[in-house]
């Protein structure tokens, strides 16, 4: 291993008395060591962390140990797994081989031994053997990459909405590819042959935004030296993409409604208008509804735009998908430089899904470049390349937390309050994973595998619903 942080495994196995004393003999060898009972919560688990090591029975209740092994290394070239079976089969086992598995045994096998053959497998420097297939990024839709819930579901959008003329509005934080997006749809629509225009209205002096959306005439001001053909003309028959199109000034929201009402603009200087046959899809990191309340957005121009709303999830809440974008950002850096693609190591990929990533996809990008370029001549990515903002990002525990035990009363027969005992552990469970999530409500359900709504039910009944809003808080409220 290149890195001081522990081994981790997972150890998925429907015997509660095996899987048990396996992860304890794991904790004791120095590992970091979670448990899994079923298929269902085996993939859930690999979707959010990248484990070192995977151990995995062939039957699970609820599917096939065998799907859950062909997930991990899909997801992680790098993870050494073993698969266990109590009844032997050559097909299992050619299989499970075939698959990236290291071994596969015989039950009963003692978790000593577990433990010294995933130990020397852990040792190995070659993070993916040459016979392994490499992974290949999935782009469903044009160069966007996710298969996350979230992910497929905008997917669909995309895919309903594409072959449309309607409005799309686009929302999501900075870094979370908007104008990919917006292109996907253009490149997916009937407008495909003809001009992607964009427009991003937070780069243009309030000035001049008028005369770049609707051209002038020359001489219509100070500078004007040639007649100007505006961007709304310019995508004729396309698609004209407004991002930040909430740094719009008012009286400009105005007339872009009005454009896109009548389908007519007025070149700056002109008296006669032009007819346009343009589609509008507009992109804001800020939240339009709650600038409309607060008297900053045009409430009419809002409603025109959100015809079809698209929401990007930020990176922080789709950590399943960052395995498939850093190597793909890999592949992509290696080959622009003349390199042969490197290979990103399970600690340093651990290291990336616990990162909160505020830049979005942008950042991983910027921060799997630059492991890239100071990995030098090495074949592998380790952690010592990473950016400093990632080694920074607080290490997660696999294991789950151990709960407050209630103090038994002083006197026995009194008993205890069976109703306050358990809220205070749920409360206590929901403030520790809140505390993983960094404060993220969205993140913690998912980690508890609670629905978001659900959460935050839980989260009024026990009187916290209006406090942990921040990180913060959260910290306050743990204390």
């Amino acid at each position: 291993m290149t890195t001081s942080r522990r081994p981790t495994v997972l150890i998925v196995d429907s015997d509660s008395m095996h899987r048990r004393s396996v992860a304890f003999a794991f904790e004791e060898a120095g590992f970091a060591a979670a448990e899994s009972s079923t298929f269902a919560d085996a993939l859930t688990r690999l979707d959010g962390f990248a484990y070192d090591a995977l151990i995995v029975d062939v039957r699970l209740p609820g599917g096939d140990g065998l799907d859950v092994l062909d997930a991990a290394h899909a997801k992680y070239p790098g993870i050494r797994s073993v698969v266990l079976s109590t009844f032997g089969s050559i097909h299992h086992a050619v299989r499970s081989l075939k698959a990236g598995a290291k071994d596969y045994l015989l039950k009963p096998i003692t978790a000593s031994q577990l433990v010294e053959c995933l130990r020397k497998h852990l040792l190995s420097q070659v993070m993916v053997e040459q016979h392994q297939p490499q992974v290949v990024s999935k782009e469903p839709l044009g160069g966007i990459i996710g298969s996350s819930a979230a992910m497929v579901s905008m997917f669909e959008t995309i895919r309903r909405v594409a072959p449309m003329h309607s409005t799309v509005l686009i929302s999501g934080e900075t870094g979370t590819g908007k104008e990919l997006v917006a292109r996907t749809i253009h490149e997916h629509s009937p407008r495909r042959d003809f001009p992607f225009v964009a427009f991003n209205a937070a780069a243009i002096p309030d000035g001049l935004a008028e005369a770049e959306l609707f051209g002038h005439l020359k001489g219509a001001f100070t500078g004007a030296v040639y007649t100007r053909v505006g961007r709304f003309e310019a995508a004729d028959r396309g698609t004209l993409f407004i991002d930040e199109v909430a740094s719009m000034p008012l009286g400009l929201q105005a007339k872009v409604l009005r454009a896109i009402q009548e389908r007519e603009v007025e070149r700056v200087g002109a008296s006669r208008p032009i007819k346009v046959n343009t589609r509008i899809i507009a992109a804001s990191n800020e939240d339009l509804a709650e600038l409309v309340r607060q008297g900053r957005f045009r409430e009419d121009l809002f409603y025109r735009l959100n015809v079809v709303n698209v929401e990007l999830p930020p990176l922080r809440e789709r950590l399943s998908d960052i395995p498939t974008l850093a190597r793909h950002f890999i592949a992509e850096t290696c080959k622009a430089n003349g390199l042969e693609t490197k290979v990103l190591t399970q600690p340093a990929l651990q290291a990336l899904m616990t990162c909160t990533w505020p830049g979005n996809v942008r950042h991983l990008q910027n921060a799997v470049e630059r492991a890239v370029v100071m990995s030098g001549a090495n074949r592998e990515i380790v952690v010592d390349v990473l950016p400093a903002e990632v080694l920074a990002a607080p290490a997660i525990d696999v294991r789950p937390s151990p709960m407050t035990v209630v103090p038994m009363p002083e006197t026995p027969a009194s008993g205890i309050n069976f109703a306050d005992a358990m809220s205070n552990v749920e409360r206590e469970l929901i403030l520790t994973y809140l505390r993983r999530a960094n404060g993220n409500k969205r993140q913690a359900a998912r980690m508890l595998n609670l629905s978001r709504t659900t959460l935050i039910d839980k989260l009024h009944r026990l009187g916290m619903g209006d406090t942990v809003n921040s990180p913060v808080a959260v910290e306050e409220a743990v204390a």
